[in-house]
């Protein structure tokens, strides 16, 4: 549909499927909106203590929301162009094709909002920086280069913008050596500290922390789709409630856990 020479897509020109993508990204873009702008504003109800760290939720969202807007933009174009096209395997082409230029958008994000989650993760713990520096310089750089080889591993591409199987599979692999690290230190760091918090803490931390094993095992899993005949709008969507889920949910675990008590 045009209004104004302005593209509006409907899944009589595009298909269901894409509509519910593009459905995914913007509400997904709107939600980290909300997201920041809800975490400005109970900055006061939160302990003190704990406002860096809740703060970092907003500098989480404002990455992940204009990254958002980025993809969803670039998705919108796409469909208008997808909307041109009849022929079902040239479609599906578009949609892979396009898939590789705009999912590079969720690497930049990822190489930003990774590190911060993990460091919301860890001050759950309550433990001296000095104690465990050498613990998160193992978990911000093992989240880096998991996201930086996950990105080459996404570049591996050919001249026409075709996957190339083997190359991405072995920089996949490479990628999830640091997934392995991230989930090995975590523990360890609870095999240490786990014992000199309270029982609240101690569930938050377990909650996070199963966030990361699972939700991030499912960007893993979408990576490994890649290269399996499959319509790329399912693995936009993985990787979108992946975000929504791990973003969202570990900046609403340290609010709701951290909220000052009522007495005060």
């Amino acid at each position: 549909m045009e209004v104004t020479n302005s593209f509006i897509p409907t899944a009589g020109v595009v298909g269901l499927l894409p509509m519910v993508t593009y459905f995914f990204l913007v509400v997904t873009m709107f939600a980290f909106i909300g997201n920041f702008i809800f975490t400005l504003s109970t900055q006061s109800a939160i302990s003190s203590e704990y406002r860096v760290i809740h703060a970092l939720t907003a500098v989480i969202a404002v990455v992940a929301g204009a990254s958002y807007y980025v993809i969803q933009s670039y998705y919108h174009n796409m469909l208008a162009e997808l909307a041109t096209v009849t022929d079902i395997n040239d479609r599906q082409t578009l949609i892979r094709e396009s898939y590789n230029a705009i999912g590079q958008y969720r690497y930049m994000a990822w190489a930003i909002t990774t590190p911060l989650l993990l460091i919301q993760i860890v001050s759950v713990l309550k433990a001296e920086l000095i104690v465990i520096k050498r613990q998160l310089v193992m978990l911000l750089a093992a989240s880096f280069f998991m996201v930086l080889t996950g990105y080459i591993g996404h570049q591996q591409l050919s001249f026409d913008n075709e996957i190339l199987p083997g190359p991405k599979l072995i920089w996949g692999a490479i990628s999830a050596l640091g997934y392995i690290v991230i989930l090995l230190t975590l523990y360890r760091l609870w095999k240490q500290f786990g014992d000199q918090i309270s029982p609240n803490q101690q569930r938050t931390y377990q909650q996070m922390a199963l966030i990361i094993a699972t939700f991030w095992s499912v960007y893993l899993l979408g990576y490994l789709l890649t290269v399996v005949d499959i319509d790329f709008n399912w693995i936009h969507s993985m990787y979108t409630i992946g975000d929504l889920v791990t973003c969202i949910g570990i900046g609403l675990l340290i609010y709701f856990r951290r909220l000052k008590p009522l007495e005060q």
